[in-house]
């Protein structure tokens, strides 16, 4: 087991110059830009993907780093450049996510690859699970996987939404209902390749924030994907699924938990692995907020000083640096755990995410404050960095679901 240090090592601190420098140079001069455009940028894909940046090699190498803090390094800087082109770099890998936590290694080797292509040719992923009718209840998703026996082949059909990358993706990865009468236990996810038939775009979604990634509905209809794609593979969703109803017969017959654990949902076992991540690119808007409104506050003069000699505002700007560093650590505490298989006992995992969503939200509000009439212009970047942290109390499970998650693990009850 790797010891908790906060302490950066000398490879690490390297990486992290490596992308603060990309994230100065190429990311934040062209934040505005595609803020406007509200269009994927594949310039600046591209580019991070000539240096490596966009690569699966650079995001496998963070992901195994046994500390557990390459992750939240890389997407601490990437999102202090600026969020909506961060998102467009690194939404990719919560469909890789979805892989390496579910898939097989021959499915891994396979699939996430294609998800990145080539620095001359770069691809996208999607992950595919929150639905018109499913969001927070991922139980109540209505996406259908048929088995056709006779082909080997998975028949999908529904409509998913809120999915990044969603139908310019060349790969999908989409959460979809085996067996209804399980619920959530009766999911599985799959593959759907390049270029299958029946799958396209839906509605394309003009967001408050984080508008240069691309955010749209996907529908299937009638998409068949070879039983390969199945993620895990079909004898071990047969497996589950068999323990789920034997656990779901012994509940109706009053004998308590019955046949045994039924095994993770999909959908949650992607959460699970992300939401450090997740509230690791939280911290990095909320610092870069901060940055911006410390700046300011020592240069602003009102009344003959600097704002920043008033306790109003420095006892902010004080509060603000305390969250935010409060926020790092339990990402980074919650990342080492998931990298040396500490269990979350009292999820951890939602703890940084809720807190650190949170956080973000609410210093770049106080740095909106802080700038008084330039902030709520588009001439600072806060109002942008205000209007993207909105989405981190919302997406891969809202403030309250966190809430909800921690409280059931905390308690051991079916809190609702």
């Amino acid at each position: 087991m790797s010891p908790f240090s906060m302490e950066l090592g000398e490879d690490q601190l390297a990486v992290r110059d490596w992308l603060h420098g990309f994230a100065a140079d190429v990311m934040r001069p062209a934040a505005a830009e595609w803020d406007e455009r509200e269009e994927t940028p594949w310039p600046i894909i591209q580019e991070a993907a000539k240096i490596g940046i966009y690569s699966l090699d650079f995001y496998a190498q963070q992901y195994f780093d046994p500390s557990g803090v390459g992750i939240p390094v890389a997407m601490e800087e990437l999102f202090w450049g600026d969020a909506g082109l961060g998102l467009s770099i690194v939404g990719t890998t919560l469909a890789a996510v979805a892989v390496l936590a579910n898939g097989t290694d021959e499915q891994i080797g396979t699939w996430a690859p294609q998800m990145f292509g080539t620095p001359d040719d770069v691809k996208v992923a999607a992950f595919c699970s929150s639905e018109p009718d499913a969001g927070s209840d991922v139980s109540a998703l209505r996406t259908r996987a048929v088995y056709d026996q006779a082909k080997d082949e998975w028949v999908l059909n529904g409509t998913k939404t809120w999915a990044t990358n969603g139908g310019i993706a060349a790969v999908h990865v989409v959460v979809a209902t085996v067996d209804p009468a399980l619920g959530a236990r009766g999911q599985a996810s799959f593959v759907v390749p390049p270029g299958t038939a029946g799958l396209s775009q839906g509605q394309k979604f003009k967001k408050h924030g984080i508008r240069a990634s691309h955010t749209a509905e996907v529908v299937l209809d009638d998409v068949r994907v070879p039983g390969h794609c199945l993620l895990g593979g079909k004898e071990k969703l047969d497996e589950r699924l068999a323990r789920a109803r034997e656990r779901a017969a012994g509940t109706a017959a009053g004998r308590g938990s019955g046949g045994g654990a039924p095994g993770r949902n999909a959908a949650m076992a992607t959460f699970e692995a992300s939401r450090p991540a997740v509230g690791a690119q939280a911290v990095g808007i909320a610092r870069a907020a901060y940055e911006v409104a410390l700046d300011y506050a020592r240069t602003r003069v009102q009344f003959g000083r600097p704002i920043i000699d008033n306790q109003g505002v420095a006892f902010t700007l004080a509060d603000m640096r305390t969250r935010i560093d409060a926020a790092r650590l339990l990402v980074w505490r919650a990342s080492w755990m998931a990298a040396n298989q500490q269990p979350f006992t009292a999820a951890e995992g939602s703890m940084s995410k809720l807190y650190a969503g949170e956080t973000a939200k609410w210093v770049t509000s106080q740095a909106m404050q802080l700038l008084g009439g330039n902030g709520f212009t588009r001439e600072y970047p806060v109002e942008r960095m205000h209007r993207d942290s909105a989405i981190y109390t919302i997406f891969e499970g809202t403030s309250e679901i966190q809430r909800l998650v921690i409280a059931r693990t905390i308690s051991g009850l079916p809190i609702r």
